[in-house]
């Protein structure tokens, strides 16, 4: 089994607490299924997610996400081969951004389309270096 990491970024459609948390439920129990694990950073105008786990399922997960009509303009921003999971321990784990990502600006610029893989990877291994809210 090839376990890969795929993250990707996507523009929410309609941000607020109960389509956060309906979103967060549904990629719980999707992903427990499904051996994938991973993290969402969501604020009002970005998702950044990080999902690890077997090619085939992180795969498939993803073309969920695609298909989701809470997510739009979905970008994959790098799919990598990984020896270990970063987030192992999280069927989803979920951060509200705070300012150490992109400003509002930024992210309307398409600052997540133009991160390199290093500094994406960046912000989810600091995300889980810190302990859960």
């Amino acid at each position: 089994m090839r376990l890969i990491q795929m993250t990707y970024s996507s523009r929410p459609f309609g941000f607020d607490a109960p389509t956060l948390s309906a979103i967060l439920l549904d990629a719980r129990r999707a992903n427990m299924r499904d051996d994938i694990s991973g993290a969402l950073i969501a604020r009002a105008d970005i998702y950044l997610q990080l999902l690890e786990g077997p090619e085939t399922m992180v795969n498939a997960a993803y073309e969920r996400i695609v298909r989701d009509n809470r997510h739009l303009e979905v970008k994959p921003l790098y799919s990598r081969p990984v020896a270990a999971r970063m987030f192992g321990g999280w069927a989803m784990r979920d951060d509200p951004v705070r300012s150490w990502m992109w400003s509002l600006e930024e992210v309307a610029n398409g600052a997540a389309e133009r991160a390199t893989s290093t500094q994406v990877q960046a912000v989810f291994a600091r995300l889980a270096s810190e302990p859960a809210h």
